[in-house]
């Protein structure tokens, strides 16, 4: 009797032993489970963002928006060029060589911008004559704000801070025509690529304008 009764407390006693390494393996398998789960659950969300400029452009335009594009391209060109004939030049004061380093930089990107929109929407640039034809904006400088081939040349031929003075007030008058251009895109343009561009143009552009007053006040007058 006794025999049985140590024989039947030592089957419990298996019995439990092995329930509990049972359990425990089941904690460890779902411990482990946790800590494989835990990283991809705590990784972070990831976004990608393209800025506004970067956008693909809208295949939706009307008249105005190619309009814009055809008559700012040879208006931003000439831009270019005033200022790279600025840069070409000694005797520049640094401010001002600066200055029209940073038309460049700004303006050449916009220029492949309205490149493509004309590529987009199946459009062609205008001619060399259909754009003075076209950029009639009342500007006493050309049209548009555009310079006139006796301007440039006059840039052409002026050194120092001359040409500096020169350069700052013929971009004053351009900025001016192009600032009017891009306002009446932003009131009658369709597509939101070529409206965004033109709002940037008229903000940065009217800032330019009054920096550019800035250093016209602070270079020698000459006399």
């Amino acid at each position: 009797m006794k025999r049985s009764t140590a024989l039947s407390t030592l089957a419990l006693a298996s019995a439990l032993a092995l329930a509990g390494c049972g359990t425990s393996g089941a904690q460890e398998g779902a411990g482990t489970a946790a800590e494989t789960a835990a990283p991809a659950a705590s990784a972070p969300e990831t976004t990608s963002t393209t800025p506004a400029s970067g956008e693909p452009i809208a295949a939706e335009h009307n008249d105005a928006d190619v309009m814009f594009a055809q008559m700012m391209l040879p208006h931003h060109e000439q831009a270019v060029e005033m200022s790279e004939m600025l840069l070409a030049k000694e005797d520049v004061p640094a401010e001002v060589a600066e200055f029209a380093q940073q038309v460049i930089d700004a303006q050449g990107p916009e220029i492949e911008r309205m490149n493509d929109m004309l590529t987009t929407w199946g459009e062609e640039r205008l001619s060399d004559a259909e754009d003075m034809n076209s950029m009639d904006h009342g500007s006493d400088a050309g049209t548009g704000g555009m310079m006139t081939a006796e301007d440039l040349q006059a840039l052409e031929t002026a050194e120092g801070e001359d040409a500096a003075r020169l350069y700052l007030e013929q971009m004053t008058v351009h900025h001016e025509g192009a600032v009017d251009m891009a306002r009446d895109q932003v009131e009658q343009g369709q597509n939101p690529q070529a409206v965004e561009l033109a709002q940037q143009v008229v903000e940065a552009q009217e800032a330019e304008i009054a920096e550019m007053e800035q250093m016209l006040q602070e270079l020698p007058d000459g006399s």
